[in-house]
Parts: C-alpha cells; structure tokens; sequence
C-alpha cells in the first residue's frame, strides 16, 4: 500500500491506495476539488460538509446513468448477438439447402448423361 496525500477543498487528507494506483486516484481528488469548486462559485458559501454532499452526489447521480447506459447496451448487445446467431443459423441452413440441390441436380446431370451414353449413335 501506498500513502497519497490529496487535497479537496483546501484541506489536505493522507489516504492509502495500491501501488501504482496513485495517480488515479490524486485524479479523482482533483476532480471531487474541481466539483465542490464549482457548486461553491453556483452556491456560494453554504458549508463545506453541504457542499461535500451535493458533490459526492452529483457524482452518484452521473454513476446512475452511466450504469443504466451500460444496462441498455448490453441488452442491445445480447439482443444483437442473438440476431447474428439467428442469421448464422439461417445461412447455414440455406448452404445445407443449397448443396443438398447442387447435389441433387448433379446426380440428374449423371443419371441423364449415362442415359444419352448408352442410346445408340
């Protein structure tokens, strides 16, 4: 474990991350900083644990979405890969189809080629 020292709204905090996850997460302090910012200049001076609040929010809220976004398209996705296994499953049948003619029409070709064979010239 590592120690990371993050700032957030002008007070420092000591946290514990895995190795090599450091800048991740000095990213995601800098981007919980620049949010508390923004709802401190659109609501002015209303307490930092409000702000905390609203901030820690605001990003659950846009966590929501994005996981109903994923939800959607992994339906649309399952609904797609069924599609293309029906799809394959119909092509396949078609070139079984298709040889089973192609057979067939082949052994007619034999059947009336030895038949014109063996009439007399």
């Amino acid at each position: 474990m590592t120690q990371v020292s993050v700032t957030i709204a002008g007070r420092s905090y000591r946290m514990a991350c895995e190795d090599g996850e450091e800048a991740h997460l000095e990213g995601l302090a800098r981007a919980f900083d620049a949010k508390i910012g923004d709802m401190r200049r659109a609501f002015g001076e209303i307490g930092d644990m409000r702000l905390h609040v609203m901030a820690a929010l605001t990003f659950a809220d846009q966590l929501s979405e994005i996981r109903d976004r994923v939800r959607a398209l992994e339906a649309q996705n399952a609904r797609a890969e069924e599609a293309a296994a029906q799809r394959l499953s119909q092509e396949e049948a078609l070139r079984r189809e298709l040889a089973e003619k192609v057979n067939a029409a082949a052994q007619r070709i034999e059947r009336l080629s030895a038949t014109l064979a063996s009439k007399p010239r």
